[in-house]
């Protein structure tokens, strides 16, 4: 039976990744110093889309064993695990990542074939059956710490989000700045949302996409009344409706108000795609006094004039 409250829920599983493109070999790029943060990059943000957080699952090191790139994963909490299961089942794992590798090493879609293991177990078998893999994969305790290779990637993908927030002039071309936050519904060619432009205060504006840059600074300014912000989103936005945002409030309690308006945010992000425009989010903006916010989300005046 699988640990009760007084014992933390821990697990281990291996994902296999293979690229069914006879070009992208996926373990040679992981091999190349100049390609290995992009893919790295790549893993973490779908890992993150999978858990609906950025800590929901933990690499602990990544195998290079031809054609397979090998992932070894642990989980410390069940409904982390569940949720990666889920979206794992649903081939929603299998698209991030795919969108995430086409991002970071600005190339074509990269179609990918993945396989889930815990020990002996096969799990692509028994996906059906959510109870039982957890079984599996909680029986698989991790039998190492992060490996010293995933700990300074972690801490290079940290320090360049920090220095993407605090100055935008980035290269984009060099894919090793790993530039953009996560971004789980990246546009794609030229479609556009049905409303192409809004009015805010008189002036018209264009209706993009959220950006990762738009998402930092309002779980940066959002503060307390990121709740009432959900709360407006939710009218249009099934995955915030009670009693989505009480659970967020909770789950993320410990880790504070940023982390609490961030995961609202992009729960907002995965669940509209590119109907999660900057014009939805400017409205539930207004509706709660937060004009000053809104304004510096589209550009009207600078962080510093409005802290």
């Amino acid at each position: 039976k699988m640990a009760g409250s007084s014992t933390p829920w821990i697990g281990s599983a291996y994902l296999f990744l293979q690229s069914t493109c006879k070009t992208i070999t996926l373990p040679a790029l992981y091999e190349s110093s100049q390609k290995k943060p992009c893919v790295f990059k790549a893993l973490k943000l779908a890992l993150a889309d999978s858990t609906g957080s950025v800590n929901g699952v933990d690499m602990l090191k990544v195998h290079c064993s031809h054609p397979h790139l090998i992932v070894q994963l642990k989980f410390c909490k069940q409904e982390n695990c569940r949720r990666f299961l889920r979206s794992y089942r649903e081939g929603v794992l299998q698209k991030s990542l795919q969108s995430h590798l086409q991002l970071s090493l600005a190339t074509t879609m990269v179609p990918l074939q993945v396989e889930l293991k815990a020990g002996s177990e096969h799990l692509d078998k028994i996906l059906k059956d959510e109870d039982h893999c957890l079984e599996c994969i909680y029986r698989e305790k991790p039998d190492r710490l992060p490996d010293e290779e995933i700990r300074e990637l972690e801490e290079g993908l940290k320090s360049l989000m920090l220095h993407q927030s605090t100055n935008n002039n980035v290269d984009g071309k060099d894919c090793s700045s790993l530039k953009s936050l996560p971004q789980p519904h990246p546009p794609q060619g030229s479609s556009l949302p049905t409303q192409l432009t809004f009015i805010f205060q008189g002036q018209q504006f264009d209706n993009r996409t959220i950006t990762p840059d738009d998402h930092q600074k309002f779980a940066k300014s959002v503060s307390k009344k990121w709740k009432q912000v959900g709360r407006s989103l939710q009218k249009s936005c099934r995955a915030l409706r009670d009693p989505a945002i009480d659970n967020l409030a909770l789950e993320y309690d410990r880790e504070g108000l940023y982390e609490q308006a961030y995961q609202m945010l992009l729960r907002f992000l995965q669940s509209e795609g590119k109907k999660a425009t900057i014009a939805r989010l400017i409205a539930a903006l207004e509706e709660n006094g937060l004009v000053s916010l809104a304004e510096e989300l589209l550009g009207l005046h600078s962080s510093e004039e409005c802290s």
